[in-house]
């Protein structure tokens, strides 16, 4: 137990290999009661799983007592790091990658997922591999396979980077693979997901639509988590220079929009309005340019590549752009039944009940968050 430092101090905590969580989830112990046993807070727990906190003597054996083990099988000093290698992996976008392309990873059953990382226009993100061969779906590591205590989220909301921050506190890792509703719901019935997010609408546009949950998972074997209800319109240069005031005028000369992807709820929406007005698709112009996100939709309006688009309010505060509610709608999380109990999940719903997290959703994404954390299904 030479490895374990009597004042709690987190110094050598990359070179010791957790094993607490299996010991946890083996014995059936929640980890708040465990916090209780061991004197230490829940959140300590969850930082001891992760790695990030090196318990000192006393704790590791109040834990080892109380999970009737010893400490050498809760904690060891991990083995010298493999050199990078090249390893198998599910690349989502396939079709958008090159060898060379940075890609995060992240373990979802026994599958090992690669999700493109896209950098936005001010930084490069952290990446974990390079992609080899996109035939092969074969990446080359940069060094060890980090891939624990990490959640793959599938969906189009901006405010997937807002959570992130968030359970970055709680020691776990949000990777989030840019999709529409359809696609996320998809990619969570092939297993390539930890979470799907979905805002589909029944026909009529009134409220979710438990339809395409249902029709991709009939066995009912998913959770439905409501994550914040927004407001969906159209997004407009500042000062809506080419007065567009509602969805017929995207109809009128001189007005170009740039689209979603088919099987998007933002599309669905869309379509769903130029009916109601009469408006046969071929009189918009650039209904068939599209854009993977409510982000990057705006971001086309707001560089002059377009006129307008349909998106949340967000995506347009957050390039100072016009916006003209349309409707508000539910976001909500899908999870597998079985992946609720995990430890990454189980933060992740803890996370949705915070208050910070909660305002911060409010004021940054102008969301209403009071359905926030609710089991729907």
């Amino acid at each position: 137990m030479s490895f374990l430092k009597d004042n709690n101090t987190t110094s050598d905590s990359s070179r010791v290999e957790s094993r607490l969580a299996e010991a946890r989830r083996k014995r059936g112990i929640a980890a708040a009661a465990l916090a209780r046993e061991a004197g230490v807070s829940r959140q300590t727990i969850y930082a001891m799983e992760a790695g990030d906190y090196v318990p000192n003597t006393a704790v590791a054996l109040r834990l080892a007592q109380a999970l009737e083990t010893t400490v050498e099988d809760l904690f060891s000093l991990r083995e010298t790091a493999v050199p990078p290698r090249a390893v198998r992996a599910h690349l989502l976008r396939a079709g958008e990658l090159l060898p060379g392309t940075p890609v995060q990873l992240c373990r979802v059953g026994e599958r090992l997922v690669g999700v493109p990382a896209v950098p936005a226009a001010w930084e490069l993100h952290a990446a974990d591999a390079l992609v080899l061969d996109v035939e092969q779906s074969s990446v080359q590591l940069l060094g060890e396979e980090q891939t624990a205590n990490r959640l793959l989220i599938a969906g189009c909301d901006p405010a997937a980077s807002i959570l992130a921050r968030h359970l970055q506190r709680a020691s776990v890792d949000l990777l989030a693979a840019t999709v529409n509703s359809s696609a996320a719901l998809q990619l969570l019935k092939n297993r390539l997901v930890h979470i799907a997010g979905t805002h589909l609408t029944d026909e009529a546009g009134n409220a979710p639509s438990s339809t395409a949950i249902q029709t991709a998972f009939p066995k009912r074997n998913v959770a439905v988590i409501a994550f914040a209800v927004w407001e969906e319109g159209l997004v407009t240069a500042r000062g809506n220079p080419k007065k567009i005031e509602r969805v017929a005028d995207l109809a009128r000369p001189g007005i170009r929009i740039v689209n979603r992807e088919e099987g998007s709820g933002s599309r669905q929406l869309l379509d769903r309005h130029l009916r109601e007005a009469g408006v046969p698709t071929r009189r918009v112009k650039g209904y068939e340019d599209t854009a993977a996100g409510h982000l990057p939709a705006a971001w086309k309006v707001y560089m002059g590549l377009a006129d307008c688009c349909l998106a949340t309010r967000s995506a347009a505060r957050a390039f100072g752009l016009d916006f003209l509610p349309l409707a508000a709608r539910r976001y909500d999380m899908v999870i597998r039944k079985e992946h609720l109990g995990t430890a990454p999940v189980e933060r992740l719903l803890d996370t949705l009940t915070h208050s910070a997290f909660r305002r911060e959703l409010e004021t940054l994404g102008g969301y209403d968050t009071r359905e926030t954390g609710r089991r729907i299904i």
